[in-house]
């Protein structure tokens, strides 16, 4: 599958999410719609995806989407997605992100086929439980391993789960991928081991494997078993109480 194909159906994700109709540009940009029942970002705040060099945002209230049509028209794309240009030119309370977004043909896949045996374990497993708590809260909700509808993918060491994957189905035949490996075992390479028995089982089942990556390490291992970076994903919380005209004062 070549990129743009891959991109496409990475973009009828997104739009969908977006809930209100939006559509990519065809050509460099962002599109700007008001949803304030959004789903690429929580409730109250913008979302912008950009993906093959456009971008779609979803706003809460008309209010904010003056203030970001005021932005698009002085960044890129790529700058609507960097946290501190973003900061230069709108009133920024609180940001999530940028995250990388990857994806991932059958024919780019490049499977982890030596190390340790992977298991399958059910969602509910105790085991899995004790890994997230192991991990910590910040790591454990990073990871979203919690939220898999897949089978666990996971590694053992003494009787214990080390480390785990598995996805979860989203819109339009998306596998979003989760991977967390316990302090003191990372480092090792145990990640790429269970996320590529995951990232198998969902090229089985016809999906489209998805990896959303902030910290390096996670970018990392995705690109190690064969996803391309298309775009990034960036959430924020506005102050909608100053004028566009007074948020453009700061631009550069």
């Amino acid at each position: 599958m070549t990129s743009d194909l891959l991109c496409d159906r990475a973009r009828k994700l997104w739009v969908e999410l977006a809930v209100e109709p939006v559509e990519f540009s065809s050509s460099d940009g962002a599109n700007i719609v008001v949803s304030p029942g959004s789903r690429l970002c929580p409730p109250l705040w913008t979302g912008i995806v950009v993906l093959g060099g456009a971008g779609i945002v979803t706003v809460p209230s008309m209010e904010v989407a003056q203030l970001m049509a005021g932005a698009s028209s002085k960044l890129s794309c790529e700058g609507l997605v960097d946290e501190d240009r973003l900061r230069e030119v709108l009133p920024v309370l609180d940001v999530l992100g940028p995250a990388s977004l990857l994806y991932l043909d059958r024919a780019d896949f490049l499977p982890m086929l030596e190390g340790a045996a992977v298991e399958e374990a059910l969602c509910g497993d105790g085991e899995l439980a004790v890994l997230l708590v192991r991990a910590g809260e910040e790591d454990a909700g990073e990871s979203g391993l919690e939220d898999i509808t897949s089978p666990a993918f996971v590694l053992r060491e003494s009787d214990h789960v080390v480390a785990a994957a598995g996805y979860q189905v989203w819109p339009q035949s998306v596998a979003h991928l989760s991977v967390l490996v316990a302090p003191g075992h990372r480092g090792r390479g145990l990640a790429r081991v269970v996320a590529s028995a995951a990232v198998a089982h969902a090229l089985d089942a016809g999906l489209l494997p998805q990896w959303r990556a902030r910290p390096h390490p996670s970018k990392r291992v995705a690109l190690a078993l064969g996803f391309r970076k298309l775009g990034s994903q960036l959430s924020v919380r506005l102050d909608d109480a100053v004028s566009p005209a007074l948020a453009g004062e700061t631009a550069v």
